[in-house]
């Protein structure tokens, strides 16, 4: 499942853009120099997300939308077609 996919059951699961976690996460002073534990930890308990996709969320909390450019256009699991993550909402993304 390539990064952006994580995001995009993210907001399924939730209802929440990635975007909207972050504000979220920010709101309960979560940020870069945050673990990842507290944040697994939140995402499970209220919102019911398991390791990898709270992961996910934890990279975007902490380390911002971008991504190694070893994963976009690769043949591998986990390509994506952009170096950049859309945070926005997958209906507004414009590389689905």
């Amino acid at each position: 499942m390539s990064f952006q996919a994580y995001l995009d059951n993210i907001e399924t699961k939730t209802g929440l853009t990635p975007r909207q976690l972050i504000e979220k996460a920010h709101e309960k002073g979560f940020d870069e120099t945050t673990k990842a534990a507290p944040i697994v930890e939140w995402l499970a308990a209220d919102y019911g997300l398991g390791r990898g996709h709270a992961m996910a969320m934890v990279h975007v909390i902490t380390k911002g939308p971008q991504i190694s450019d070893k994963h976009v256009g690769s043949d591998t699991t986990h390509a994506d077609p952009s170096n950049t993550l859309w945070l926005d909402g997958k209906a507004t993304n414009p590389n689905p």
